[in-house]
């Protein structure tokens, strides 16, 4: 039947007009959370695992068109299992998006609490403790907390509440120190805790030349949305994890845009506007590359 352009807009016209508010609210939250689950689906591992979610569902589609009963019966039984496979399998992702919403501050999420001029001081500190370690191979892991609390981590190592220094940094981190081999995580611009310990990724397609520090600070990324800093103690490379993903070998220069870029207030200025971002970095090599 041949349906006129006439009558196909009067037709949409109607649908319109049957369109409610609740309709709306509801396509704009599954939209969020599409969008929500599609940018933690980062990570390798991930991906494969969604890719592979949308191969058995157009196969379970096939088999219906086609009378493939056999193949369609047995797929359709195991999408009854759907929810608690799909569970497991993004556990980490799922287990991150809760900690998100538990943790997370309802005030700074609306407004910046954080002095500028502290975190300012505190990156500069830690870009100038970073570049020296680097030079002489000190390894270091360095945790910036952003909104996710990190609270377990803290009580794994040495409270402690002093404000960041590049001496301090030094220090913790110098090789016969008790504390050198845990990570220092930093909240509001002060050293929260040192000598903690940091989940190791579980990312399996990580390069084989990453050591067990450069492994926490992905895992660290890949569990909150910390921003870590890592000084190797073999080659004296700086790297910064962030979401999971690893950007190797920076120049002090490199380091601190990145800092600032992740840590500081944004504004709406054509200043900020000219800043990179630590994602389009990333883009160019894949994760844990040399």
């Amino acid at each position: 039947m041949n349906v006129s352009l006439s009558e196909l807009a009067a037709w949409a016209g109607r649908y319109l007009l049957t369109i409610e508010v609740a309709d709306v609210l509801d396509i704009a939250i599954m939209v969020f959370a599409l969008y929500k689950v599609l940018t933690l689906v980062q990570t390798a591992k991930s991906a494969s695992l969604l890719k592979g979610l949308f191969v058995f569902l157009g196969v379970l589609l096939l088999s219906y068109l086609f009378h493939l009963n056999g193949i369609y019966y047995l797929m359709s039984k195991m999408v009854e299992w759907g929810v608690l496979a799909l569970i497991i399998l993004f556990q980490p992702e799922l287990r991150r998006i809760l900690e998100e919403m538990g943790s997370r501050r309802i005030l700074a999420f609306f407004t910046h609490t954080e002095n500028g001029s502290v975190l300012e001081q505190t990156i500069g500190q830690t870009v100038l403790a970073c570049t020296e370690m680097s030079q002489s191979r000190t390894g270091a892991l360095i945790v910036f907390e952003r909104e996710i609390l990190l609270d377990d981590m803290v009580r794994s190592g040495t409270v402690l509440d002093a404000s960041v220094s590049s001496e301090l940094l030094k220090n913790i981190f110098f090789v016969k120190a008790p504390m050198h081999d845990g990570a220092v995580i930093i909240r509001h611009g002060r050293v929260l805790g040192a000598g903690c310990m940091l989940p190791l990724s579980k990312n399996v397609n990580l390069s084989r030349d990453l050591g067990m520090r450069h492994r926490a600070g992905i895992g660290m990324s890949e569990n909150s949305d910390a921003v870590v800093v890592i000084v190797s103690e073999e080659t004296g490379s700086i790297s910064v994890a962030a979401g999971g993903m690893l950007k190797r070998h920076l120049k002090a220069e490199t380091l601190e845009n990145l800092l600032r870029n992740e840590l500081l207030p944004q504004e709406e200025d054509e200043a900020d506007k000219q800043k990179f971002s630590f994602l389009s970095l990333l883009r160019p090599r894949k994760n844990g590359g040399a």
